[in-house]
């Protein structure tokens, strides 16, 4: 028995060794190294030399029926449109294509900058829209499709013929059409090595000061009581996307914690609303709050509105939910959502409630 404890104390000691080996030797410690098989997930980029570019292709024809189910609704039909975000095709000629710079980037007059415009590298396209896109549920197209929704892109913008199959194996041959692939600049230093020419000064040459220094600046704002609700409620009008989201100013500004201590005796005194929690658990899971907030629009109408309208409804919303639609709450159109019929039923019956919090 003596002998078995000692063999499984040694055999603990060794465990623990191995741990403390695999922890991370720059903060002693602190977790361990990745496994190859961890790394591989993580290391998906792909470089314009198409390093990392996995084996696969894509026609436009099936490009057009994936953008139309899963891009569209933000980025337009055509790639055009400015209503989500900024326009993806359009401002690029048969002669940028031919010259590989794009001759309207020079006007001051033009009125804005698409993509395929700016973007000097197809692998560009190709790396965002596989680790990003579609952004209600990034990393969910297969190989196929990202190298279709690349061809169609392509097409789009006169790159490419309607019936071009994009594949690993042509793709460099479309980079040599990109329209702006002689526009990007690498006589910057900002990598070591000699992959961009081996330029060795940066093209910036700022000294750190060090005596008679001009004290640090602090940058502030705020609204004075005048002025604070002129133009509406800046909260409402902010989308909930990136790190902007706007001060409620149909309340006065918080002193010394005093509006916050307010709105905590209020929740608790709020009884929770069950049924509320398991809608909005839903939301989020199934990426719809990404488009829909409870009581704002962001993409499409915020679910307050959709119940004002649409109160005690509920077969209609599951159905609207579950086929997709356009053109009752404006022109960008919602695709159909592919989630739990359960699911979509718990949420359609919120909404037609009044989709409380």
């Amino acid at each position: 028995m003596s002998r078995f404890r000692n063999a499984l104390l040694t055999f603990a000691l060794l465990c623990v060794a191995g741990l403390g080996f695999a922890q991370s030797t720059q903060y002693p410690g602190v977790g361990r190294a990745a496994t190859p098989k961890e790394v591989a997930k993580w290391d998906i980029d792909v470089r314009p030399d198409f390093k990392g570019l996995p084996a696969g292709s894509g026609s436009v024809a099936k490009g057009q029926d994936v953008w139309e189910g899963k891009c569209a609704h933000c980025h337009g039909v055509f790639g055009e449109s400015n209503e989500v975000f900024s326009p993806l095709i359009g401002g690029t000629t048969a002669e940028d294509i031919k010259n590989g710079r794009v001759a309207n980037l020079q006007r001051s007059d033009y009125p804005g900058r698409t993509t395929i415009m700016k973007v000097a590298t197809v692998s560009t396209l190709w790396d965002y829209i596989n680790r990003a896109m579609p952004w209600t549920n990034p990393k969910t197209l297969s190989t196929e499709e990202v190298y279709a929704v690349t061809a169609f892109m392509l097409n789009m913008a006169n790159i490419v013929p309607d019936n071009y199959v994009l594949s690993d194996k042509n793709i460099a041959e479309v980079q040599a059409r990109m329209p702006n692939r002689n526009g990007m600049s690498t006589a910057h230093a900002m990598w070591p090595g000699n992959e961009f020419g081996g330029v060795k000064n940066p093209d910036t040459a700022n000294k750190v000061c060090m005596k008679d220094c001009t004290p640090e600046i602090k940058v502030a704002s705020f609204l004075p009581d005048f002025a604070r609700n002129a133009h509406g409620n800046l909260q409402e009008q902010n989308r909930i996307v990136g790190p902007q989201r706007g001060a409620d100013t149909t309340k006065p500004e918080s002193k010394a914690g005093t509006q916050v201590a307010a709105a905590a005796l209020v929740a608790a005194a709020k009884p929770e609303n069950s049924e509320a929690k398991v809608a909005i658990a839903l939301l989020n899971k199934h990426s719809c709050s990404a488009c829909h907030g409870v009581d704002k629009k962001i993409v499409g109408p915020g679910f307050n509105e959709i119940a004002k309208k649409q109160v005690g409804k509920t077969d209609y919303i599951l159905n609207k939910i579950k086929a997709g639609g356009v053109g009752v709450y404006g022109q960008i159109p919602m695709p159909p959502q592919s989630l739990p019929d359960a699911d979509a039923k718990k949420i359609a019956e919120w909404i037609s409630k009044g989709a409380s919090k």
